[in-house]
Order: structure tokens, then sequence, then C-alpha cells
């Protein structure tokens, strides 16, 4: 393999990360918070890079440092919308001030450390890393490309023509209109913290009717070429740490849901709205993005982009689109790999994709040989069953599984972005509301509404699901076939004057209760096993067993802390929760096989609201 290694780094605003490339290769990719076990960790990625640099052979120094935004660029827009926001940006100040001296001075001295040379460190503009990284990797030779997020230096919104020569900016929106802003007022609105609570929000949507879009429609405007613009008298994230004006109260006819109180149907109806809403503009941008290109394919980044919802309806709603691929590290973590992969290609043409993406299944991270994991089982005093036959192994699970028991599944390499793929995943039988209900109160400790996953059979998919599109990193929703709906619908359960989440989650069944959500959705990801990921192994052992070609699928963490990275991390989660099988390397723990001491365990940890 060819070409220069370079770094990646994303940091200061949340989801920092790095990435290691060589040419148009990813070697290795990972979080900040996997490491510090901080969510969301916003600082600059030292032990992610760490972990990057240990990849590189003995000897091999990288090439050069691309950092995923221009912090000179940021640094003036903040100062600019400071001005412009005079006196009430002056609460802006004390932020303000701590972010210009981290990009004007900590920042740089950082990435220059790296390689020791200033000529060696390289700015790529924020959403042209996010197109980077969306392009790229993707399997198409030719793509247009949108760019959806909160905002980068000054753009919100983006398209791009990518071919073999490179990315051709098209257009774009800029701050402080914002699709992403819109939606992250929605979320503080809804009781839900900004920036991590926008997946809550997707999640309570169903449970509404989109009764409020006029509302909304007040507060932008929406055109058919896929532009917008926001009224910004109803919006202060300009002007200060909220997200919402006091106009914005006003014309909702509520005051925002307090954090933690209960939801109402008058907030699952605003979800359902401000979703509607998103979706609307989506589908629009996707629209005029094919037309203006005239590329049939799409690529898709930037944190719009994990809305796998209003992907759902790209791909069910618009005959024109050949093809969709989504970064699966589509926010800010992605645009570390996009900018490591614009500077290592350094102007040269594009190779033609080889069949699928270059992504790797995003299983980039750390992974950890059988007798590291047998000396943290030791440390903990776990008792446990060695199994070194991968067929064995797959059987045994399969069956714990098929028993009713909640899986901590770790092995190979850790993901790569916000969703668990299989090496870091909470695994369940598919089937049944007790299921549900144990993993979120018992193991994620969460809200008890919140949907869960499903990893499917890839050649089993389009019998249970309304979908013929591979979905390898859980970033598009379809709904059950009718065949496995129960009778009662989102609309009965309505009429039947149920509003409380839970009950209405009772009321609309299916035959996968664990992995559908109120209106029958799921957010499926295909696996096909002897593709390199244990995981589906085993989910192919569990249908061989019960005729199931499902699990459910979560991430390996509980509600607050990032997914598990370690040995140490997981074996943590394991005795913390209610978890029954600890499934780690070739070692098979279980909860029964341990004295009454792990039992004590389970209810003495504190975790953070979120």
């Amino acid at each position: 393999m060819s070409g220069k290694y370079v770094l990646g780094v994303s940091s200061h605003f949340h989801d920092a990360a790095a990435v290691l490339v060589q040419g148009d290769r990813i070697i290795a990719a990972a979080q900040e918070e996997r490491f510090t076990r901080q969510k969301a960790d916003w600082r600059f990625p030292e032990n992610a890079i760490a972990y990057c640099l240990s990849r590189l052979p003995a000897g091999a120094h990288p090439d050069a440092v691309a950092y995923y935004e221009d912090p000179a660029l940021k640094a003036e827009r903040i100062l600019q919308n400071a001005r412009h926001q005079t006196p009430g940006g002056a609460r802006l100040w004390p932020q303000m001030v701590k972010t210009l001296g981290a990009l004007s001075q900590e920042l740089p001295a950082q990435l220059t450390a790296i390689t020791g040379h200033a000529d060696d460190v390289h700015f790529v503009a924020h959403h042209r890393s996010h197109a980077a990284s969306a392009f790229y990797p993707s399997p198409f030779a030719s793509a247009a490309v949108l760019v959806v997020d909160g905002v980068g230096e000054y753009s919100t919104t983006t398209l791009w023509s990518g071919t073999a020569e490179g990315l051709e900016p098209i257009g774009e929106i800029r701050f402080p209109h914002s699709l992403g802003l819109l939606y992250s007022a929605f979320t503080q609105y809804c009781g839900f913290r900004v920036n991590s609570g926008e997946y809550k929000l997707m999640g309570l949507a169903p449970f509404g009717a989109p009764i409020y879009v006029d509302r909304i429609k007040e507060m932008i405007t929406l055109r058919a070429d896929g532009s917008f613009a926001l009224d910004m008298a109803y919006f202060d994230f300009a002007r200060g740490p909220s997200s919402i004006s006091p106009l914005f109260e006003g014309v909702m006819g509520k005051p925002p849901l307090a954090p933690d109180a209960p939801v109402t149907p008058f907030y699952m109806n605003v979800a359902a709205s401000v979703q509607a809403v998103l979706e609307e503009a989506m589908i629009a941008l996707a629209r005029h993005a094919l037309a203006t290109t005239g590329h049939s394919n799409l690529c898709l980044a930037g944190g719009v982009a994990l809305n796998c919802v209003a992907n759902g309806r790209l791909r069910a709603e618009l005959p024109e689109l050949s093809g969709l691929w989504i970064q699966p590290a589509a926010g800010d973590a992605g645009g570390a790999l996009g900018a490591a992969l614009e500077v290592a290609r350094d102007g040269a043409a594009r190779p033609a994709p080889a069949g699928g993406d270059a992504m790797d299944h995003a299983l980039l991270g750390p992974s950890y040989d059988a007798e590291t994991i047998r000396l943290a089982l030791e440390d903990a005093g776990l008792v446990y069953d060695r199994v070194d036959d991968p067929a064995t192994y797959a059987q045994q699970v399969a069956k714990l599984l098929a028993k009713g028991r909640i899986v901590g599944h770790f092995d190979g390499a850790m993901e790569f972005g916000p969703r668990a793929l299989g090496n870091r995943s909470i695994l369940a039988d598919a089937r049944g509301q007790d299921t549900l209900n144990h993993v979120n109160r018992s193991i994620k400790f969460r809200e008890g509404w919140r949907p869960f996953a499903p990893i499917v059979l890839a050649d089993e998919a389009a019998t249970y699901f309304e979908t013929t599109d591979p979905s390898p990193y859980m970033l598009l929703v379809a709904r059950l076939c009718a065949a496995y709906r129960g009778p009662t619908d989102r609309a009965a359960a309505r009429a039947q004057g149920l509003s409380e989440p839970m009950d209405m989650q009772a009321a609309v069944r299916s035959d996968f209760d664990a992995v559908t959500h109120v209106d029958f959705s799921a957010r499926l990801q295909t696996m096909t096993p002897g593709q390199g990921s244990r995981a589906a192994d085993i989910l192919a052992a569990f249908h061989g067993r019960t005729g199931c070609p499902m699990l459910l699928n979560t991430s390996f963490n509980v509600r607050g802390e990032p997914i598990v990275c370690t040995p140490q991390d997981a074996i943590t989660c394991f005795m913390n929760t209610r978890m029954q099988v600890l499934a780690i390397g070739p070692f098979i723990v279980q909860r029964g096989a341990q004295g009454d001491w792990i039992k004590r365990k389970v209810g003495k940890v504190q975790f953070d609201a979120d």
C-alpha cells in the first residue's frame, strides 16, 4: 500500500476524535470519549491520537496532521457574531474568550507537537471535511454530497459534486440558518439536552401527531429548491446559551418542558411536528442535490445525517435516487476522517471503488487479545468458561439468548461512530415487551419508552421489513411488514385515550416488541455471517435454533456513559447492571455462576442524568 500517513483530528467543540489513514486506506479511528469515559468529550484527543499512532508500522511517523476545520475562520465567525449581537451577545463573551484562546494558542501548539513541524499541519474546512468523509469512503464513483449540521465555520448546509477529480462545491447555506440548530432548539424545548438529546426527540416523535407544523413554519421558511431561512426572532443561540427566545415559547403556546419531567401529549406532538418539518426540508434538499449535480447517487454527512427516520424517507420517496450512502460517523468525529482523507489525497484522482465501502464495517478502534481479557476477568474475580472454537462459541451464546438471557457482547475492534454495530453491543431476543422493559430499566437505566434496534440477517430483512436496502450501519428506518404487526396501531391507541408513552407502547404490539417502535418502525442493521463479525455468527446460530433471524442490539453502556472500550469497561458495566451473560473475547461469563457478591453490586452505582 502506497501513500503518506495522515493523522486526522477533531476537537474543541464536541465529539473529539482521531483517525489514521494511509492514502485512501483507513487504518484506525476512535473517539476520545471512549478512553476518558466522558461522553461526547470535546477536549484535544490525546488518547485517541495515541491509539492511532500505535497502529503505525515500527519506526514510522505521520507525514501530516489534518484538522477538521479552519480555526481562524471559526474564530472570525464567533467574533463577528458577538459584535452583531451587542449588547445581547455580551452573555457569550466569557465562553467566547475561552474558545478563542484555545483556537489561537493551545490548538496550533498541540497539533504541531505531533510531527514537530508547523508546515505539516493542515486545516481543512469543516464542511469539506464532512463531505470528504461521506464521498471518499463511499461505494460510488460519482455522487451528490449533502452535508447538513449545526454550524462549521460559517456553513450549516452544503452541496457538493463528487467525482474522480474530487469534491466540487455547488452551494451553501450559512449561519445562523441551520436545520441542525432548529432541531436542537426543539430538543431543548422538549426537555432534552442539546447536542446529546436529539436522538431522544427523534424517538419521541412517533408517539405524537404533526399538528404543529404550521406553527413551526412561522419560524422557518422552506423553499422548493431545498433552501431555507430561520426567523431569528424565535431563536437565541446567536446571543446566549439558550437555543430559544421568549417569542418561540409564545408561538408554541407552552413553556419548555423541564428536564426529566413527564412527557405529555403536547410535547409528543411538538416532536412529531419538528421531525416532519426536518424530513420535508431534507427531501427537498436531496431532490435539488440530485437534479443540480446530475448524479443519481447521494452521500450524506453532518449531524443531521444521523436522523435515520429522515434517511428512510429519502430512500422511500425519491425514485430518482439510485444509491444512498451515509457516513456512519456522520458527526464531528467523522470530520477527522474526512480531513485526513482530503490531505492524504493531495489532489490526486480518486481510485474507482473496488466494491463496497471503505469503512471496514466501522470496526476501526482498539481490540484486545485473549490474555489481556483473561487477566481483566481474573482481576475482577469472575468465574468464566473459555470456548476457543468460533462455531461452538456462537452456538453456546445463541442458546443462552434463546433462553431469554441478556448478553453483553465484546469482541474484536471497537466501532467508530455513535452506533454499536455488534462488537460492543448488548444482545437479547427481539421478541417480547418484557425484554424491552428489562433492558431499559435494569441495564440501560433510561426512559422506558425509548426504542431499541434490531440486527437482522441481511438475506431475511425483506421478509420482515418494508425494505430491500442493506443497512450495515444502522442508519435507515424501515417499517415492520404488516403480517408481523398486532391489531392495534398508533391511531387506535390514541382513540382508546392512551396518552402516556409507556401505555401507548404497551398497546401497540408486534411479533418483535423489543425492537419495533410505536409506529412499527425499526432502525435496523443488516448483517451477513462470515464477514468478520462474531455477532453475525451468533445471530445465524440463534436463527437456526429459534427460527427468528433478528436480535435486539443496543450499545454496550449505561445511560450517560460512552460505549465501552476496554475489557475493564465491559466488566464494570456487566457487574453493575442486571446483564446475565458477558460474552467477551473467547470467554463466557454467566452471572449465575458467580458468588452472591456480584448480586450485591447491582444498584450501588450512581449514573448521570443522560
